[in-house]
């Protein structure tokens, strides 16, 4: 009997022990502190571009067909259980086609899709019922209301090439525009401006070269796309002469630089479009262009390639923010998709749909929180493919016809996530600096929960957090100069069927957040 005890006694011990460890154990909810006042950059938009894919759909698909697609992109409404009928996006950008569509099988670009017409012709004249397709896109976003239209070039038009081609045959990485052409090819982006502007659809930006690195060269026939090369020098010539046709034809839309191809490009590189940060805002640069009277007060870059792994995807971005800043010029991200494999995270095989959102999710928030972007803008919104898993590419999957006449379409988890930043966080509000209870690093919560916050004019404060665990992560919010407000509600996105963008009860500011395993979750507080 006294041995029982004993053993019995020792097993409570055990047991009590083992209860306290575990309490201790848990994980405590991660405290963020966001005061209104300690406050970052102004965000100027969310937007995507409409390649390669609106000519077709715009042109010839069924009207409810594009409606739909036209809603999930734009639309800032809500439906009658409090869900977002679409992701609100505040920026659209429309390419300015090379001519290349024209030229048909000859103009060297293999995917018929990806040619796209010119409104200008040979011969100088204008045909302004080209690119029917693109510009049916341009007028939904107008009536939805996006804020900012973006023009982009990637060619000029093909009776301005060296080559007359809309892609580089030789491989120099330098303008397939003729040497006597620049005053042409600005002529021609400021004419097409200038339609636009009396049909009341206001390009707010122009950008005349697109990733200038890449050398765009290809067999004809193999093309995969209308692009050219150039190099800084012939940057600023071309900047110079679309300044001065913009100022001829009175124009206010205001000249987008520089689309490099990769981040590391705007502060570092090699060759003769490098160091794009400090040879066009450097205030000794011959190449400097920062007091041109159209000339925008930011430079445009791309996150393509630089986020293999959490070290470059953080490294590169502080340089950006760091070159940026010393320069005094705001950075824009303007293009970004999967295009390498840094999606897959060290993973063999397909990618799930949820698994691709997050990793969207991880590259915008790090682009503004680590690279200070006051813009974001992404590749296509809709290109052929699966919407269930490697939706590396688009927001929204297609299975086009034969011809692209038509065809059926599909959200994705990736066009949500997205959604969770672009639909809430409006033009004109601003990021704040976080303070977080756990101290995580940028690079250590690119794996864990990665958390930032903004405010508006009005006081309305919106959070977005990424869990990128596997296990369920609590959090609060400890608010300092803010509205007063008791109450948050939350939208989510998970790998749950019906969570896109889902909205969860209104719940107490003081209470614990729950964010799902491999979630993304905005909170507002207004």
């Amino acid at each position: 009997m006294k041995i029982a005890f004993s053993v019995l006694s020792v097993f409570s011990l055990v047991l009590a022990f083992d209860l306290k460890s575990s309490a201790q154990e848990k994980e405590q909810p991660i405290i963020f502190k966001i005061d209104t006042g300690n406050r970052a950059q102004v965000i100027e938009n969310f937007g995507a571009a409409g390649c390669w894919f609106s000519e077709g759909i715009g042109k010839y698909w069924p009207e409810q067909k594009k409606e739909q697609i036209a809603e999930w992109l734009f639309s800032k409404s809500f439906d009658d259980k409090g869900n977002p009928k679409g992701i609100g996006l505040s920026a659209w950008r429309f390419n300015v086609g090379g001519g290349t569509a024209e030229q048909g099988d000859s103009s060297g670009i293999k995917d018929f899709r990806k040619r796209v017409e010119s409104f200008q012709n040979p011969d100088g004249s204008y045909d302004w019922n080209k690119q029917a397709g693109y510009v049916w896109f341009v007028k939904k976003a107008k009536q939805y209301g996006v804020e900012n239209l973006i023009a982009f070039s990637n060619t000029p038009p093909v009776q301005f090439t060296q080559n007359g081609r809309g892609f580089k045959t030789e491989k120099d990485y330098k303008s397939n525009l003729k040497p006597d052409q620049y005053g042409a090819y600005a002529g021609f982006l400021a004419d097409v401006i200038k339609h636009f502007d009396t049909e009341n659809l206001h390009f707010n930006y122009i950008s005349p070269v697109n990733e200038p690195q890449w050398d765009w060269s290809n067999k004809p026939g193999q093309a995969s796309q209308e692009g050219t090369s150039w190099q800084n020098e012939e940057i600023y010539k071309v900047t110079i002469a679309l300044d001065s046709a913009l100022t001829a034809q009175k124009l206010s839309s205001k000249i987008m630089l520089v689309e490099a191809g990769m981040l590391n490009y705007l502060y570092a590189g090699s060759g003769n479009a490098n160091r794009q940060i400090q040879n066009f805002f450097g205030k000794d640069s011959k190449l400097k262009v920062r007091n041109l009277k159209n000339m925008s007060d930011f430079i445009g870059g791309h996150s393509y390639f630089t986020e293999n792994g959490d070290s470059s995807l953080v490294q590169i971005r502080k340089n950006v923010a760091d070159t940026a800043r010393k320069y005094d010029v705001k950075f824009w991200q303007t293009e970004y998709s999967m295009l390498a494999d840094g999606f897959r995270e060290g993973t063999k095989g397909k990618r799930s749909a949820i698994d691709c959102a997050l990793f969207l999710a991880k590259v915008i928030h790090n682009d503004l929180v680590v690279g200070n972007a006051s813009a974001w803008q992404l590749w296509n919104s809709y290109e052929p493919g699966s919407p269930d898993f490697d939706t590396r590419y688009f927001l929204i999957a297609l299975k086009p016809n034969e011809k692209h006449t038509d065809g059926d379409y599909f959200q994705t988890k990736g066009l949500w996530s997205f959604g969770n930043f672009s639909l809430f966080i409006r033009p004109g509000m601003q990021r704040l600096i976080v303070d977080r209870s756990d101290k995580i690093t940028d690079l250590e919560a690119a794996q864990n929960v990665m958390f930032s916050a903004y405010v508006g004019d009005k006081g309305k404060v919106v959070a977005v957090a990424i869990n990128y665990s596997t296990s369920e992560k609590h959090i609060k919010l400890d608010l300092v100069n803010a509205i007063k407000s008791s109450n948050l509600t939350k939208y989510i996105t998970s790998a749950l069927e019906g969570d896109n963008l889902k909205s969860y009860p209104v719940q107490k500011i003081k209470d614990e957040v729950i964010l799902p395993a491999r979630s993304v979750v905005t909170m507002v507080v207004e």
